[in-house]
């Protein structure tokens, strides 16, 4: 059975979480900076030199169907299927240091080309290596590299969450089965995750990557809780589970239809259905580019649309591309379209009852958080940073919210439904 660490053995782990923690920071940076330049790239600059002032219909289709190439190209020729499939959730299993540039490849190939995916599981997938690479250099033990693939998992996550406070939360909920147990194996990631985001803010001379902070920025004050702003977040929290389900159930029956087509097929099929789903989009008065990619930086266009017809529609191709995203066979993670459709189902009570966009966003993200992880505090604080200090008084709208999907979730669980984010993995034995 596996006993807590104690002495230079466990002094040894938290100082090369430590360590781990900048160099899991720097690739998570040079992941998204690479995953942002080429989509500018693509989606900006080439529509321009082209003489477009937005993509054309043939970008808007065919890009997304050149990123299914590159995902089948890194999937059949690189080690490891391109990293874990959206399906199972977000996973921290240990990452096998081949797999790395399939991974990257192939996560490439689906977020910067429009895959309707979140950056979250190749960057944690990365992390992962940054401490298998670690344990293999200093030559630590099974469990203890179980450990440092951890704490590389959590400083890319800190990364793009904004600090060590979410990595923290979502290893303790994910590992809360361990009991006390847990509490050894929580120093190193969240030294990792604290080192490794001083990449961001930076300390002494260095001023930091002044990477984009992880909220919606120009949000109205939203003061006071009131009744209606209660039944609307458990409104919320039960009708966006209840979509993030359906989501999940039809990519399974889109992901069953691989052994009739093939992956490669399929993927294709899924890109041409992607990108006629945005054109849709745009045909329907909705921005395509709000239709493609991961939704976050869409949650303030949904959430202050005040239209409910391009709300209903951003919503409804988004769900659809979410859905075959993850059943085709593209690579990435499934939190964020998860928190841009909770976002979209709180928006309609902007437009129907005059709520604050503010706490739409605070609810949505909260209730689509909680629905796609099955976890209950790390919604919150996602939700928290989003909405930043404009809207500090949604908290307990918020936690009604994810109550309310958290119950929902539970109750579906007894069917086909989202898987929850695993468990962290066991503590190293001392020694």
């Amino acid at each position: 059975m596996a006993t807590a660490p104690s002495g230079r053995a466990y002094l040894r782990l938290v100082l090369l979480g430590a360590a781990i923690g900048i160099p899991a920071a720097l690739i998570a940076a040079l992941f998204l900076g690479l995953v942002h330049e080429l989509e500018d790239w693509l989606w900006h600059d080439l529509p321009d030199t082209l003489g477009h002032t937005e993509p054309p219909w043939y970008l808007v289709v065919g890009l997304p169907v050149v990123g299914a190439v590159v995902v089948i190209f890194a999937r059949r020729f690189l080690p490891g299927d391109g990293g874990h499939d959206p399906l199972e959730g977000l996973n921290t299993k240990p990452t096998p240091i081949a797999y790395a540039p399939g991974v990257a490849l192939a996560a490439l190939g689906s977020l910067a080309f429009g895959a309707v995916l979140g950056p979250e599981a190749p960057l944690v997938a990365l992390g992962s290596v940054v401490g298998m690479v670690v344990s293999r250099l200093f030559r630590i033990g099974q469990q203890g590299t179980a450990v440092l693939s951890t704490a590389g998992e959590f400083s890319a996550i800190s990364a793009l969450f904004g600090g060590p406070i979410t990595a923290g939360m979502l290893l303790v909920e994910g590992g809360i089965g361990m009991g006390s147990m847990l509490l050894p194996i929580l120093l190193p990631g969240l030294v990792a995750a604290a080192v490794g985001y001083l990449i961001f803010t930076g300390f002494g001379d260095f001023a930091g990557l002044n990477a984009p902070g992880f909220i919606v920025p120009d949000l109205p004050a939203y003061t006071g809780v009131h009744a209606k702003d209660l039944a609307v977040a458990l409104v919320a929290g039960v009708l966006t589970t209840l979509v993030i389900v359906a989501a999940h159930r039809l990519g399974r029956r889109t992901l069953a239809l691989q052994g009739r087509l093939g992956m490669p097929l399929l993927l294709l099929a899924g890109g041409l259905a992607v990108g006629l789903l945005a054109l849709a989009g745009r045909g329907l008065g909705a921005n395509s580019q709000d239709v493609l990619f991961s939704g976050q930086t869409a949650i303030g266009t949904v959430a202050m649309a005040g239209s409910a017809k391009i709300v209903l529609v951003l919503f409804a191709t988004k769900l659809l591309g979410y859905a075959i995203c993850m059943g085709c066979g593209f690579r990435g993670g499934p939190i964020f379209p998860a928190v841009f459709l909770g976002v979209a189902v709180a928006s309609l009570s902007v437009v129907w009852l005059d709520t604050s966009p503010t706490l739409a966003i605070g609810i949505g993200a909260a209730a689509g958080t909680a629905a796609q992880t099955r976890l209950i505090v790390t919604p919150l604080i996602l939700a928290g940073l989003l909405v930043g200090t404009a809207g500090v008084d949604v908290v307990p709208a918020a936690v009604l919210a994810v109550a309310a999907a958290w119950i929902t979730a539970k109750f579906l669980d007894r069917g086909v439904a989202v898987e929850p984010t695993p468990a962290t993995p066991p503590v190293p034995e001392g020694g």
